[in-house]
């Protein structure tokens, strides 16, 4: 990298921590630390929630898993189709209860539905595998990050979790968020970027070299089910348990459902929803053709394969950064890998001090709510802190055994989301579901999962969101006829009146993402039409 290249990363670096410092002045209570004093806009957060689902791994790996990787192509494109149906479905029902209880995390809800125990329980489970789950992407990101640095991987790992430790101690949600919508920007614009080269580089003559590699460029894997012919990226796995994976992960999982919670009232989080259904394809689709052109690349340019020769595939676009992009951009590049990485950790270290705060220390320690706003904050800040220093620890701790558990790590988060789903599921629609049925259901859901990952390892574990949403379902609803819930939780609850009165006040929004769907398709379609 050149003395430019390091000029940017520095300048994107100290802009960061100075934003930080700046926003720390703002903040007054933990209200303001976890939600932003609930006053973001709609555009803000939902920018946010699009660029945590844009990480390092993904601007690096799609494209790498669309051109290099052993069984990789456009087949995991299916998993889009699921994005805009569940931004529907929560926006019609979790986002109002959500804001209807005014809770700082939304394991509120749970206890206002099913009572403190229920809180505490799905709380500890998103703990754990956050925690360990944040410790997972900075790892592989860092892994990237060293490589392109030339650093060791212990020395890259400590200065970007320092780094964003410090920016989200201070700064809490409020700058997450913006620093989210600025490596949103920055890895559009690099996405972009590397289609002008390639595009400039080739020009129309790369659809020459593409029907050689029509595998790869299948989208619908309509021949297999993934249920016992091990493949994972079939499509009803990725439309059905991809549903069932966004609907839990956008709502139910603390470190995305906390953005929504950041807007001042229902209606600007379903607007948040709303734009991030309808931009997230598109930042998709810069990246998807990132890969295609770089797939007729390879097979153009067989020298520059053999620079790739006994690295990870995931190498394919930093080396062509390093390679094609102009001093400053390269830096530019860089510093979008290093807030993917951050953004990817920030919004979980926050939302794993909310949770412990909230949820366990208020109700076993009630004197903390006596606490002055200026301890109450101190003590926000320690817990981000100390997440902060539980992800590192755990990440370092990868460098000597990556594989097998980063694959364990992401296997728990599925076999968890369906059934955790069943939960909130339950408790917006039956209300003579209570806690008892409900965790029995969940334990027996996650069971099964658990089942199918160590006997059933051909079952796609896509599949594992509906299977154990529609077993730890089934389970709770048919132990409430045998302990039925005789409170009143009504307020907890919606009616098919409520769901028809959001339908017409959002039918604009729903409209809107019914047609993204459809744009999905069509597109899908055209691509397999003109590049096979």
């Amino acid at each position: 990298m050149t003395p430019l290249d390091w000029t940017v990363v520095i300048a994107y670096i100290g802009a960061v921590l100075l934003m930080g410092f700046y926003l720390a002045r703002r903040q007054q209570t933990r209200k303001d630390y976890y939600l932003a004093g609930r006053r973001m806009g709609s555009l803000q957060v939902a920018l946010s929630l699009v660029a945590t689902q844009v990480s390092a791994i993904s601007i690096i790996g799609a494209p790498a898993f669309i051109a290099l990787k052993e069984g990789g192509g456009l087949k995991w494109w299916q998993y889009e189709f699921a994005v805009p149906l569940a931004m529907i479905v929560l926006m019609l029902t979790l986002v109002p209860l959500y804001h209807k209880v005014k809770s700082i995390t939304i394991y509120g809800y749970l206890e206002g539905r099913y009572g403190r125990s229920m809180r505490m329980l799905i709380s500890a489970v998103f703990l754990i595998s956050r925690g360990l789950g944040a410790g997972v992407v900075l790892f592989a990101t860092g892994i990237v990050l060293s490589s392109l640095l030339k650093w060791p991987l212990f020395e890259t790992l400590i200065l970007v979790a320092l780094i964003t430790v410090v920016y989200t101690t201070l700064g809490g949600i409020t700058a997450d968020i913006y620093s989210d919508i600025l490596q949103l920007f920055i890895l559009w614009f690099s996405a972009a970027f590397m289609l002008f080269l390639l595009f400039k580089e080739m020009g129309l003559s790369f659809l020459e070299y593409l029907p050689e590699h029509s595998e790869r460029l299948r989208v619908f894997i309509t021949d297999k089910s993934g249920l016992g012919d091990g493949e994972s990226f079939a499509l009803w796995p990725m439309l059905l348990g991809g549903f069932f994976l966004y609907l839990s992960y956008y709502g139910t999982d603390q470190s995305e459902a906390q953005r929504l919670l950041t807007t001042p009232d229902a209606r600007s989080a379903q607007k948040a929803l709303f734009i991030n259904g309808m931009l997230r394809f598109p930042l998709v689709l810069t990246y998807s053709f990132v890969g295609v052109l770089l797939l007729a690349f390879l097979s153009a340019n067989p020298e520059f394969l053999a620079r790739l020769e006994g690295k990870r595939a995931d190498m394919l676009v930093p080396e062509f950064v390093l390679l094609y992009f102009p001093p400053g951009l390269v830096g530019l590049f860089l510093s979008g890998v290093f807030a993917a990485t951050m953004s990817s950790i920030d919004s979980a270290m926050n939302a794993l001090s909310a949770a412990t705060y909230e949820d366990f220390l208020t109700p076993l320690f009630p004197r903390l709510s006596n606490l002055s706003r200026r301890w109450q904050m101190f003590l926000s800040k320690l817990l981000t802190v100390l997440w902060g220093v539980f992800s590192t620890a755990f990440a370092l701790t990868l460098i000597r055994s990556p594989e097998t558990v980063i694959e364990i790590v992401n296997r728990i988060g599925s076999a968890f989301y369906g059934p955790i789903l069943a939960v909130f599921v339950m408790g917006m629609f039956v209300r003579r579901v209570g806690a008892l049925p409900a965790a029995v259901g969940l334990a027996v859901g996650v069971l099964f999962n658990l089942y199918l990952w160590k006997f059933q390892p051909g079952v796609s574990w896509m599949w594992w969101n509906a299977f154990g949403f529609l077993l730890s379902s089934t389970v709770s609803l048919v132990l409430s006829y045998v302990f039925p819930l005789k409170g009143d939780v009504s307020a907890y609850t919606l009616s098919p009146d409520d769901i028809l009165r959001a339908l017409r006040e959002l039918r604009f929004y729903v409209l809107g993402l019914l047609g993204m769907f459809l744009f999905i398709a069509l597109v899908s379609l055209l691509v397999v039409k003109l590049l096979t």
